[in-house]
């Protein structure tokens, strides 16, 4: 057990290495990977500490210890699981609407990341060109504009007709991704109600009226970001929605996902999801 410890301590210093080389000090949470070798060289020399002075450690240190890593790694493993799953999730064709989120936006061009997710769109609204896509993304304080418009543009150059396209540029999360997609869903879906009211009148007389066909929608991002997009979408009342997975850096990959499992704590635990 020590050596794994000293082992997993090696890896997650080299990993901050290439995730620093690879992309930079800003990488968000990047500081996850020195602290885990921190605490992992914390942990392997107090298991040699214990090794050479039994009677010197309190038995509930070592048990209090193991009891932490063991829970952490249990509670990583079951969401990763959970992540995978939304990553591995396959396209559904012919939805009424797709909900793609956005990402950050940076001077003069878009982010990886967020054109992987635009490159999904362009090739979802080619194959399904009867379905809305809802561009979903407010402007930050270091964006040059919103991301909802930047991504407007980007399909627009790219093809994508104007009339698949509603823009929604007030979010700041995928909480409020979700919530306010919703709003112009509801929207768009009583302009739709109206319009037909007003060409096919109800006629006279005793009549069954069929039941509406339920909107199938779907929720585009990363893919390793899809299982919370759709647990949030679920919580806003989305029934049935389904996720719509873009590749992503597979470098970052790994990196992603652990960051993952703390944003999905953190939103059940505020009841985001």
């Amino acid at each position: 057990m020590m050596w794994v410890a000293g082992i997993g301590a090696a890896v997650c210093l080299a990993y901050y290495g290439v995730i620093v080389c690879y992309s930079g000090f800003s990488t968000s949470f990047a500081w996850i990977w020195p602290l885990a070798s921190a605490f992992l060289l914390v942990l392997t020399a107090g298991m040699l500490y214990g090794r050479h002075h039994p009677k010197k450690v309190p038995l509930w240190l070592p048990v209090s210890a193991f009891t932490f890593v063991g829970a952490s790694v249990v509670i990583l493993c079951a969401v990763e699981i959970l992540v995978f799953l939304g990553a591995a999730s396959s396209d559904v064709p012919n939805l009424d609407y797709v909900i793609v989120l956005g990402a950050k936006v940076e001077e003069g061009r878009i982010s990886s990341s967020l054109k992987k997710r635009l490159d999904k769109a362009i090739e979802y609204s080619q194959r399904n060109p009867d379905t809305i896509l809802i561009l979903s993304g407010g402007q930050g304080k270091d964006e040059p504009a919103s991301e909802a418009q930047m991504m407007y543009e980007y399909l627009r150059y790219n093809g994508v007709p104007e009339r698949q396209l509603v823009m929604e540029d007030k979010s700041g999360s995928t909480a409020e991704n979700i919530m306010y997609s919703k709003e112009i869903i509801d929207r768009l879906e009583a302009e739709k109600d109206r319009e037909k009211s007003r060409r096919d009148p109800t006629p006279p007389g005793p009549y069954m009226e069929a039941e509406d066909k339920p909107i199938q929608i779907g929720v585009l991002t990363s893919n390793f970001h899809v299982f919370r997009a759709t647990g949030i979408a679920r919580r806003c009342g989305l029934e049935g929605v389904c996720g719509i997975g873009a590749a992503s850096d597979r470098i970052l990959f790994l990196h992603l996902c652990v960051r993952e499992c703390a944003a999905i704590l953190k939103d059940k635990l505020m009841g985001n999801m």
